[in-house]
């Protein structure tokens, strides 16, 4: 029989652990034959936050983490063949390429095949007038507003041919999420575009090992009812793919966490709105059919799933300016520290009203009622009234006082959230701990484009070309 097909996942967001990918890959050296790497490190906002950092800084707009988390494994990756795929390029795929490129020259590796994908970045393309552009969940045209970013999810197909012209790591921008473990397996087993059976198993795939930990017991964790071994040392998934279409999920060998049919089940439903029309850019997902059967310790099957024929539409989602996001804290400890929270809390309510600040504003008492609480702690500064927390529990012993604000200016969101610090002095008594902060906020809504809007296309070089091709400049 030959060996399955082994994709590791490394990331699950921008944010994650950056060591996760060394287990994993020592995990897949060991085991021998075919097998890739991808890393998953784009949320909704991931990308705008990114366009952001771009306009200040045309070099940047890729993964803040990149050099973490690819140093550490790019030479032994190179050295055992295995391909290593990431939508890490964010806003500037080649600015991505530009820094792998440096770093492969760094560790010996000027010949390293580097594949760059275009094309996600759809700014330019949102012309209403002549294009099929419309909101998602209602069907209307796109409206106005300052955009920031606009990116469509790709499909696998040109990873796919970036592997196929011999790229070592591919680097892309906006893709469907499942696409980036898609592919390799597409190249690999050699699928065609529109074998729906086949590219269900390489979606769900990409699915169930897309959130990194998630799968392998990281939000499954909840202590006293769900344990798991050594947190701390989690491991991150593998997918083992047959061709004959068997699918086994485990993890990287001599780590924490854990993968059994509870841990599946929970990520199988993640995000998909209706189980039997799961929407990716490659095929449409029905999970109705399908069965998990645990094999052994920490290796699951999941089989069933059916694919149907690709969507006609394709998602993007556009980001518009959101304004600015005050944020001021302090902390009350000790005896009637809830009364001193409270009397915080009003009087930051009351110093927004007194300086008529053009500002939204809630507050929470953290240590009370923050995240389950409704929306008592709002002030909403048009309708001219504020109200505090009344939720409360028996004898907290320390109160953390949190005013966000939402304003159309920095400086009044500035202004708003420096009122916490004036606490300090203003009173009331035994305020400690104060942070204060502004933020550009993101608004981001989903629409749909016709495929014949994305013109997506690849690139390959060696490091030693791309770091001779690419400038800052260019890469902008």
């Amino acid at each position: 029989m030959a060996p399955p097909f082994r994709i590791g996942n490394c990331a699950g967001f921008s944010g994650d652990r950056v060591d996760a990918a060394g287990p994993v890959v020592d995990t897949l050296i060991e085991l021998g034959g075919p097998c890739a790497i991808f890393f998953e490190t784009l949320g909704e906002r991931t990308v705008a936050l990114a366009q952001l950092e771009k306009r200040r800084d045309p070099s940047r707009g890729y993964e803040p983490m990149l050099e973490r988390l690819l140093e550490p494994i790019l030479l032994r990756c190179a050295q055992h063949g295995i391909p290593i795929i990431g939508n890490f390029g964010a806003a500037n795929p080649a600015g991505a390429a530009l820094l792998i490129a440096k770093m492969a020259k760094r560790l010996g590796l000027p010949d390293l095949k580097i594949g760059v994908v275009f094309g996600d970045d759809v700014r330019e393309r949102l012309d209403t007038s002549t294009h099929a552009v419309y909101e998602a969940d209602t069907g209307l045209n796109m409206g106005g507003g300052n955009i920031v970013s606009a990116n469509a999810y790709l499909s696998a197909q040109p990873m796919v041919d970036a592997l196929k012209a011999g790229a070592q790591v591919v680097v892309t921008g906006r893709t469907g999420d499942p696409s980036l473990a898609l592919a390799p397996l597409i190249h690999h087993f050699g699928w065609a575009y529109d074998d729906w059976a086949k590219l269900a198993i390489g979606a769900t795939t990409g699915h169930l090992l897309e959130c990194g930990a998630q799968i392998t017991g990281g939000y499954y964790f909840d202590p006293g009812f769900k344990d798991i071994p050594d947190p701390a040392n989690i491991g991150f998934p593998i997918a083992e793919v047959y061709a004959d279409g068997r699918l086994v999920i485990t993890k990287a060998a001599r780590t924490g966490g854990l993968v059994n049919e509870q841990v599946v089940k929970e990520q199988l439903l993640y995000e998909i709105h209706d189980p039997a029309h799961y929407i990716t850019p490659d095929v449409v997902l029905d999970f109705t059919q399908v069965r998990v059967q645990a094999l052994g310790e920490n290796r699951v099957q999941v089989s069933g799933m059916i694919g149907k024929p690709a969507p006609a539409t394709i998602k993007a989602t556009v980001c518009f300016d959101g304004g600015w996001l005050g944020e001021g804290e302090i902390s009350y400890a000790g005896p009637n520290c809830v009364a001193r929270a409270r009397a915080a809390a009003e009087v930051l309510l009351q110093r927004l009203k007194i300086r008529q600040l053009d500002v939204q504003a809630r507050i929470d008492l953290i240590g009370i009622a923050s995240v389950h609480d409704g929306d008592g702690g709002v002030l909403w500064r048009n309708a001219g009234h504020s109200q505090t927390n009344n939720a409360a529990y028996s004898d907290p012993q320390d109160i953390r006082v949190r005013l966000a604000v939402s304003a159309r200016t920095q400086d009044d969101a500035d202004q708003a959230a420096r009122e916490a610090l004036a606490l300090y002095c203003c009173g009331p008594a035994g305020g400690g701990g104060v942070r204060w902060r502004t933020t550009q906020r993101i608004r981001t809504q989903s629409y749909l484009m016709l495929p014949l809007d994305l013109a997506p296309s690849c690139t390959v070089k060696s490091a030693t070309e791309f770091a001779q091709e690419i400038t800052p400049e260019s890469a902008a």
